[in-house]
């Protein structure tokens, strides 16, 4: 918004037909990001049904080039045939997580874009877990980064394992392309994800607080493997 349109209105007048978008469209949640500090955006995102929740923390991790880190089999490099049924995959493991959550758009954006490719994880045959990548100048990660847009882990009791085996992954994706950063955000909600992101050596750069329509956690959850920040 222009700085001489502050503070007369506009944004309530953005949000009052975008709420009643997401009622027509039979919306189950919503969410958002926004300054944890500000009082005023919290208020006015208040008055829409949205509540502030935890915080989200988003993270960096320098990539070094000798860091090999575990490659995984990409999106990208699947054949037409095959892609379908990835993504079938992808969309049962995030089902699983909260039903309805389809990342299919995203996977199918980042390799048609050329701004990243998806990660994917398996344990045997099955999708232990994915990651969708952005890299480079032109991509949300921008110039010399990588950053997860999202990642998830099927829930179990082999989750940890595999989030850690997704990070390697993702880690060695940024290597491959010259990144020298990855880029992550997690919801503090989801201290298991957060606490092995600090293990590893990623540091928080900011941080926002997620805020969700109804007032309900959502993916923001303590047995939640997911890597996303709503920004």
């Amino acid at each position: 918004m222009r700085p001489d349109l502050w503070n007369q209105g506009v944004a309530r007048a953005l949000l009052e037909p975008t709420v009643a978008l997401f009622e027509r469209w039979g919306t189950r949640q919503a969410g958002l990001f926004t300054f944890p500090h500000s009082t005023k955006h919290v208020s006015l995102y208040q008055r829409f049904g949205f509540w502030p929740q935890h915080l989200t923390p988003v993270m960096a991790k320098a990539i070094e080039p000798k860091d090999a880190g575990a490659p995984g089999s990409r999106y990208a490099g699947l054949a037409r045939h095959e892609r379908a049924s990835c993504l079938e995959e992808c969309r049962a493991l995030t089902d699983a997580i909260l039903p309805g959550l389809d990342l299919a758009v995203e996977v199918e954006a980042a390799t048609d874009q050329a701004i990243g490719d998806t990660v994917l994880v398996r344990d045997g045959g099955a999708l232990g877990a994915f990651a969708v990548c952005h890299v480079g100048a032109g991509s949300e990660a921008g110039s010399g980064a990588a950053y997860v847009k999202f990642g998830a882990v099927r829930p179990g009791p082999d989750a940890a394992r595999h989030f850690d085996r997704l990070l390697s992954a993702c880690e060695g994706f940024a290597r491959s392309r010259g990144a020298g950063r990855l880029i992550a955000g997690v919801n503090a909600a989801r201290h298991s994800a957060y606490r092995a992101l600090l293990e590893r050596g990623f540091r928080t750069m900011l941080q926002g607080v997620a805020m969700q329509r109804p007032n309900d956690p959502g993916f923001n959850r303590s047995d939640c493997f997911v890597l996303d920040d709503w920004r």
